[in-house]
C-alpha cells in the first residue's frame, strides 16, 4: 500500500512511487497564480507593514512576471523569479519614498497662520468664554447665547424670551460687563 506524500496544502496529494519534479510545472501563468497566491502573497507580506501595500507589491511583481512568462524556459524556478521581482519592486518603492523628515538642532517654529492666531489660543479663547457665561445668571446667559450665539436681533431675542427689548439690552449690557471683569478671561487675552 502507498502512503500519499504532499508538499504544501494546495499540492495534490501523488503516490509516493510516481516521479515527479521537485517543482511542478505550469501551463499557464493563471494556473500558476491560482496555486502560488497564497505563498507569495506571505512573501510580499513580509516584505510591507501594510497588508494592502503586500497585495499591490504582489500584484507588480505577477504583471513583471507575466510580460516575462515565455521568456522564463524553467518554471520550476518561478517562484525564485518572483520572490526577486518582489524584492527588487520593494527596494525600488522604497528608493522612491519621499522624505519630509530633515534632522536638525532646533525645532523649527511653525509658519503663522495667515489672518489669524494660533488654533490653540483661539480653543483656549472659546473654552475660556464658555466657562464664563457658564457663572452668568441664567437670564443673562441666555441672552447672551441667544443675541451672540444664536445671532438674533435684540427684538428676536425679546420675542422667544416673552420680555421687552430694553430688559434684553439692560441684559446683555450687564452680562458683557461681568464678561469683560472675568479674571480668567483677562489671561486669555
Amino acid at each position: 500500500m502507498t502512503t500519499p506524500v504532499c508538499t504544501s496544502a494546495s499540492d495534490v496529494a501523488v503516490p509516493a512511487r510516481q516521479t515527479r519534479p521537485p517543482y511542478a510545472t505550469y501551463p499557464s501563468f493563471s494556473s500558476y497564480v491560482k496555486a502560488r497566491q497564497p505563498m507569495l502573497l506571505r512573501t510580499a507580506r513580509s516584505l510591507t507593514a501594510n497588508p494592502c501595500d503586500a497585495e499591490d507589491l504582489l500584484q507588480t511583481a505577477l504583471t513583471k512576471t507575466y510580460v516575462a512568462w515565455e521568456r522564463i524556459e524553467d518554471h520550476r524556478a518561478l517562484d525564485g523569479y518572483v520572490r526577486r521581482a518582489l524584492l527588487n519592486t520593494r527596494t525600488s518603492q522604497w528608493r522612491k519614498r519621499k522624505v519630509d523628515e530633515f534632522a536638525t538642532d532646533e525645532i523649527p517654529e511653525p509658519e503663522p497662520v495667515p489672518g489669524g492666531d494660533d488654533p490653540a489660543e483661539q480653543q483656549a479663547l472659546r473654552d475660556a468664554m464658555w466657562r464664563a457665561i457658564v457663572k452668568l445668571p441664567a437670564r443673562q446667559r441666555a441672552m447672551v447665547v441667544l443675541r451672540y450665539y444664536e445671532d438674533l436681533s435684540e427684538v428676536q431675542t425679546a420675542e422667544v424670551l416673552g420680555v421687552s427689548v430694553g430688559t434684553v439690552k439692560s441684559a446683555v449690557s450687564r452680562a458683557l460687563g461681568k464678561l469683560r471683569e472675568d479674571s480668567e478671561l483677562g489671561l486669555v487675552r
